[in-house]
Parts: structure tokens; sequence; C-alpha cells
């Protein structure tokens, strides 16, 4: 009796193991199950990931965009570009600067005038085949002069902190007392407007007699017309542009063309109307000037 007790028991014990035994490879076998298909989907996302191409965010893509085509002309060299059209003066300087290596700073940029930074190429209506004219020198070439326009600007800038105002001079008052021309060009005081497709005209030069300016931006030169002959100078050959409000008429200046190193070479205009002043100055200097 006691033997088939102990018997049965050792039965039941072998069972239970054999039990404990199979739940723990069933186990195994899930987790494997687990381990094969985590590692097939990665694998399958690895692959999945490689087969997706890298897209751009078009940020410098101009595909879409409506374009223009232009032919940039600088130190007789021409080349053709195409830009979008809603794009800035800045942006075509950019451009321009990729072409010929001229940096944007030392750039004047003409069509129908100084060619504006802050406006799109659309604004300033470009038209397709578009003839723009860039004038500037490298550094090198503006390393390579001996005097520098800063330089002189600066001098002259310091000797006129130490007179009194030009207009009250005696050699100025000569001719502005004889008042403002009939002929003159209106005015328009506080504005700032971009150089006439027409010429200047109606103003005094420092002898009395009547001047025209003419610039002809294509030749990057300034055509100084009297009654008796007209002359024309390289604007690159003018050293500095001085300007002054004319007293009791400031909507009006009197301005300095200086042809030399000194002011001796000064050749003067009365009457000038103040919204171009600023004009006159960045076409015929540049903003290169201060490098």
């Amino acid at each position: 009796m006691f033997h088939d007790t102990c018997r049965s028991e050792g039965v039941v014990m072998a069972a239970e193991v054999s039990l404990e035994d199979s739940d723990i490879c069933c186990e195994n076998d899930g987790k494997g199950d687990e381990a094969g298909t985590e590692q097939t989907s990665q694998t399958d996302g690895e692959n999945s990931s490689a087969s997706v191409p890298n897209v751009s965010n078009g940020d410098d893509s101009d595909e879409g965009k409506e374009m223009v085509e232009l032919k940039i002309i600088w130190n007789k060299n021409k080349y053709d570009l195409k830009i979008p059209l809603d794009g800035t003066g800045a942006k075509l300087k950019e451009k321009i600067h990729t072409l010929t290596g001229l940096p944007p700073a030392m750039q004047k940029v003409m069509y129908k005038g100084l060619l504006p930074e802050d406006k799109t190429l659309r604004e300033i209506k470009v038209t397709n085949g578009a003839k723009i004219m860039v004038v500037g020198s490298t550094i090198n070439d503006v390393l390579a002069v001996n005097t520098p326009k800063e330089v002189i600007q600066q001098e002259v800038k310091a000797e006129e902190n130490k007179k009194e105002p030009l207009c009250r001079q005696k050699q100025h008052r000569k001719v502005l007392d004889k008042g403002k021309p009939e002929d003159i060009m209106p005015s328009v005081k506080g504005a700032k407007e971009r150089l006439p497709t027409v010429p200047l005209s109606g103003m005094y030069n420092k002898s009395g007699g009547k001047v025209r300016l003419t610039f002809k931006l294509e030749q990057d030169q300034l055509w100084i017309g009297t009654k008796e002959r007209t002359e024309k100078i390289p604007m690159g050959s003018i050293k500095n542009v001085v300007t002054e409000p004319i007293e009791g008429h400031e909507d009006y200046h009197m301005m300095a063309f200086q042809l030399g190193p000194t002011e001796a070479s000064q050749y003067w205009v009365y009457w000038v109307p103040a919204q171009f002043v600023d004009a006159i100055k960045d076409t015929v200097l540049g903003k290169w000037q201060y490098f």
C-alpha cells in the first residue's frame, strides 16, 4: 500500500514537471516569434527609409517662378542672366557678384537710373531682354588708387565745418542774388526721387550762365552742358560731390562736383531740385566709395 501511494505521487510530480517544461518552451517560442517579428519590422523600416529620396525644401529653387532674362553689361563684358521677376535689386546684385566677382557693395547697377535694392524687378518694371548696366571696381582696383575718395571727402568735410555756410559766401552770393531761375525744374522738399530720364536743366553755374546736367549711365559719364559747349566727364574721375540747401529756398540746393584733387577744381551748379540730390550723389560716387 505504501509503495502504491509513493508511485502515484511520483507520477503526479513527473506530470507537473512535464507541464512546466512545456509552458517554458511555449513561452520561449513566443518570445522568439516576437523578436523575429520585431527584427523583420525593423529591417522593413530601414529598407523603407532607404528607399525614400531626399526632398529639398525648395527655398533656393526658382521652379514655378516667373522669370525674366537680362543682359548684364560690365567692364565691356556681357553676361546673360535669368532671375525671378519678383527678386529684389539686392538679389540681382548677388547674382551679378556670382557672374563677375564684383562684390554687391561695390556695384552701381543702372536701369533707368540707379536700381534700388529694396524693390523687386517687377516693381521697377524690368522687361524681358532688358540691358542692365553695372559700374564698379574690384577691391584691388580701389586699393590701387593713390588718393582714396573717402579721404578727400573727409578733408573737404573738415574744411567745410570751419567755414561759414556756403550760400553766405561772397563768391556764391553774386549768383544766388540773381534769384531763382524762371525755367528751373519744380522741386519737392523732403522727398527723394530717382534721376529723371531727361536732363536737369534751368540751373546756373558759377558765372551765372545757364547749365544742364545729363547723366549718361551707359557711358558712366556726366555731361555738363552750357550754351557754349558740353563737357563729358567720366564719373570715376569725380572725387567728391558737395551740396548745401539754399537759405530761404531749402527745396533747392547748390552743388559742386570736385573734378580734381583740390577745391579749386570744383564746378558749381545752383538751384538743383532737392529731391534729386541723393540720387545724383549715389549715381556719381556710388556706395562702394566707402570701402
